[in-house]
């Protein structure tokens, strides 16, 4: 008689991807916000439309967009999770706060921080008497419960056609604590995400009195968190199945 082999066989885990989109998941449900997600294949009109975004926004055009045939459908790879909080606030009335993680699309130039796919986590909280001091606390307390260290963040004007005020987020360069590295560019700054109070013309497309509620909307790309969290190089080393990279988390 043949003696049996014991195989040696190694348990798989999650991908970072997969285990990062769980911690934010985590971190977002204890602050009371709900997991909520929508199709990739979107409709013009929620990823483009009814945030505000004019017809002849760059973003439209072939160089971002995915626009899938045919052509009079008008139907994309959606190029940001933004349409999945317009049917959610379609659906329900507030207080609400969601947030949407998901694989997002844009039609672009390969390089070592720039994919034609990547994942986003994007946030949604609309209510009475929300502000700015809103937005800045959430997300405070969620890049310090992520990456465990007494985060700084400052807010800078930005633009964004869906929010108005528009901010980019900036934390202290975690890896220096400011004091300048080759990861902040010697900056001790490192930009993490937009954001902003959501515009009016938003809310009043889909049923919400602009003039009782108000409310924030921010995006973080998930890649570009791991990227700096882990020390990445290379966003396409997520997405290249390479044990070497996968076997480390």
């Amino acid at each position: 008689m043949t003696k049996s082999t014991k195989l040696d066989v190694k348990e798989g885990h999650l991908h970072l991807l997969t285990q990062t989109i769980k911690r934010f998941s985590e971190i977002f449900s204890k602050m009371g916000f709900e997991i909520t997600d929508g199709p990739e294949i979107e409709d013009e009109y929620y990823n483009f439309d009814a945030l505000n975004i004019p017809a002849d926004h760059p973003s439209r055009d072939m160089q971002d967009t995915f626009w899938l045939k045919p052509e009079n459908l008008k139907k994309l790879l959606r190029t940001q999770t933004s349409g999945v909080q317009v049917r959610y606030m379609e659906e329900n009335q507030p207080p609400l706060a969601i947030i949407v993680p998901g694989k997002v699309f844009r039609n672009e130039a390969t390089d070592a921080t720039h994919d034609a796919q990547f994942h986003q986590c994007e946030g949604l909280v609309v209510g009475e008497n929300i502000t700015l001091a809103n937005l800045k606390g959430t997300l405070e307390n969620v890049l310090r419960e992520f990456f465990g260290e007494d985060v700084i963040i400052r807010l800078r004007p930005g633009y964004f056609p869906f929010v108005e005020p528009g901010v980019e987020i900036d934390m202290v360069c975690f890896k220096c604590g400011g004091k300048g590295c080759p990861s902040c560019s010697y900056s001790g700054w490192i930009e993490i995400l937009g954001a902003g109070m959501v515009h009016p013309k938003v809310l009043n497309a889909v049923g919400i009195d602009s003039r009782k509620y108000q409310g924030f909307a921010f995006g973080v790309g998930i890649d570009r968190i791991i990227m700096l969290k882990y020390g990445i190089d290379d966003i396409r080393r997520l997405y290249s199945g390479d044990l070497r990279l996968i076997n480390q988390f």
